[in-house]
């Protein structure tokens, strides 16, 4: 897998399970936020899984759509797109109608020094959209972030853990949380928390920047010494199948990949590959941000995509020059400043 088309069409393949679900789906399917990370192929899987499927169900696509050729992307793999502000509640309230909602809208980077938006598109537009859609099925993109730091002997916090964000983006991120379940409970509306961290494909993402800094020789920080990560193709397929989860009050379900991975074992296996020497800063803490998703495993099956085949990716991605997005996941940070 050496260019971005490879990497699409890696991403954009539907398992069984996911073509049976879309022929089980009532209704069409919106995606809000779509022209994030993850949103252009969690559109292309759902279209591809319906057409696999050989039902009639439209996925409409809303992004602001402000640059680049997104929209023309979508509308081309046969996504309805729709270019609209979500903050602008003319614009809002002017979407169709759907059963299947698939909240992806949100600020992380950035937040230092803009706190407000953050707090307006985290925590203020789910109230919004959730008035909107009260008649739709809602599946809400949250984060591990909601969690503190958790021992790293414990394995990672379970979806009964006590919640503890540190910092302004996680707070309006569990803002985001409570402010759905309120709607939820108010009007009865089934809703999922995905809570997701950390997603990988090959031009983002930690096992990239873990890749990248071995090959360059640069020092990696072991502070943050224990990670999470699933393919992106993966957690874009349990979002998708996670329609059929939806309660009232919410669920909440982690989503990430069964290992806690050490960053030091996952540098000395690029290292191993690029015949390089590692270069470590700092030393492990004995806390971290894990989460433990066995309940979405147990729900809805292990993640397609093993750790070990996606090292293996990346260090090949890595090696050959593959395109990058050059957005930092900062994911050493500790003190919840994005």
């Amino acid at each position: 897998m050496r260019t971005t088309h490879e990497l699409d069409q890696k991403m954009i393949r539907p398992s069984d399970q996911l073509i049976q679900s879309m022929a089980d789906m009532d209704g069409d399917l919106m995606i809000l936020g779509v022209g994030g990370k993850m949103g252009p192929s969690l559109a292309k899987l759902a279209k591809k899984a319906i057409e696999k499927a050989g039902v009639e169900k439209k996925v409409i696509g809303v992004s602001r759509f402000s640059a680049g050729s997104l929209q023309e992307e979508l509308q081309e793999a046969g996504i309805e797109t729709i270019a609209a502000d979500l903050l602008n509640d003319k614009e809002l309230q002017s979407l169709p109608a759907v059963k299947n909602v698939i909240f992806m809208a949100g600020q992380k980077f950035g937040t230092t020094g803009n706190e407000s938006l953050t707090w307006a598109m985290n925590t203020y537009l789910p109230g919004r959209v959730a008035e909107k859609f009260r008649e739709s099925r809602i599946v809400s993109f949250s984060t591990g972030n909601i969690y503190p730091l958790s021992a790293v002997l414990k394995g990672g916090s379970s979806e009964d853990a006590a919640v503890g964000p540190v910092g302004e983006y996680a707070q309006s991120c569990l803002g985001r949380e409570r402010i759905f379940s309120y709607f939820s409970q108010k009007y009865d509306i089934p809703m999922l928390h995905f809570r997701l961290n950390y997603a990988i494909d090959m031009k983002y993402g930690v096992l990239l920047e873990i890749a990248k800094s071995v090959y360059e020789r640069r020092p990696l920080d072991l502070s943050m010494g224990q990670v999470n990560v699933i393919w992106q193709g993966d957690a874009n397929e349990m979002a998708i199948r996670s329609l059929e989860l939806c309660t009232t009050p919410p669920q909440l379900l982690n989503i990430t990949g069964p290992e806690t991975t050490s960053v030091r074992w996952l540098a000395e296996q690029f290292a191993a590959r690029f015949h390089v020497e590692p270069v470590f800063v700092n030393q492990e803490k004995d806390t971290a941000l894990l989460s433990n998703a066995s309940k979405s495993h147990q729900l809805l099956g292990y993640p397609r995509v093993s750790l070990g085949q996606m090292i293996d990716w990346t260090a090949e991605w890595v090696a050959v020059g593959g395109e990058t997005s050059n957005k930092p996941t900062h994911f050493q940070e500790r003190k919840g400043e994005f």
